[in-house]
């Protein structure tokens, strides 16, 4: 067995033994506070749940409705002339909206063009390097009662397209086309 494999296996239970131990040492009711989190976690759950739905039935709404189709009948030809594959185009957009979503699709687009094509990395990378940003905003900032997320949300759209278009780069100047 290797050092690595040995370290992955070993990691993460020497770290919740660590933490017991010193909480223990510290004197904290270790299993009193593991109860507590518990129950918090629980309660954040609960809580979590309308917002998902809400997400969930827009991401529905969107894809169902053909507006996704719709934007890339004009998104297509710009891409096609800068040489990007239009069919992560849609990846791209979904991305920011749903995980699972976005997973799905980079799924269907490695299944039709296979894992070591230009989509297939691309796709992968893409998948990697950007961030659920619109769930992310919803979900969690509805949990806590953030009212103003327009900064919020303009970075992290930023950060979502800046990615996307790095992503293009790194794969093109790494594996070509």
């Amino acid at each position: 067995m290797g050092i690595v494999q040995l370290i992955s296996l070993w990691l993460i239970p020497a770290t919740i033994a660590f933490i017991l131990l010193y909480g223990t040492w510290k004197k904290v009711p270790t299993y009193e506070s593991f109860v507590e989190g518990g129950k918090e976690g629980i309660q954040i759950a609960f809580s979590l749940i309308p917002y998902l739905v809400g997400m969930l039935v827009s991401i529905s709404i969107f894809r169902a409705s053909g507006a996704l189709d719709y934007m890339m009948r004009f998104i297509k030809p710009l891409a096609e002339a800068i040489g990007l594959p239009a069919e992560v185009v849609p990846l791209a957009m979904i991305r920011t909206i749903s995980g699972t979503a976005a997973l799905g699709m980079t799924t269907d687009l490695i299944a039709t063009y296979g894992p070591d094509s230009f989509i297939g990395r691309l796709a992968s990378t893409i998948q990697g390097s950007t961030e659920t940003t619109l769930y992310v905003l919803t979900v969690y900032f509805g949990a806590v009662g953030v009212k103003k997320m327009g900064d919020a949300l303009k970075v992290g759209i930023l950060a979502d397209i800046l990615s996307f278009i790095v992503s293009f780069f790194i794969v093109l100047f790494v594996f070509g086309r």
